[in-house]
């Protein structure tokens, strides 16, 4: 019980905000998912010969809702900083 009561200040400490850089570049991934959906494949032989072969596909609900990128990324930056972005979701290299 006593080192669960010393290990809460330390757990809710890493839920709080994080700095705006962070912030930034966690969120942009976000709003790219909302920009457009994401499909991978890949094709390859292992060592044995067998031919592996597979893929994913993701597609988000603010997507689906048809959000803003540019707005998905300065929400997800204010909910996760407590503060504006410093630069656009535009100025990101895509």
């Amino acid at each position: 019980m006593r080192a669960l009561l010393f290990l809460a200040p330390v757990i809710l400490l890493s839920c709080g905000p994080v700095s705006v850089e962070q912030a930034e570049r966690e969120c942009v991934e976000r709003a790219q998912l909302a920009e457009k959906p994401t499909a991978k494949v890949f094709i390859g032989v292992n060592n044995k010969g067998d031919v592996l072969r597979g893929g994913s596909f993701g597609i988000s609900t603010d997507y689906l809702a048809g959000r803003d990128p540019s707005a998905v990324y300065t929400e997800c930056v204010k909910s996760r900083s407590g503060q504006f972005p410093t630069r656009s979701y535009t100025e990101f290299p895509r």
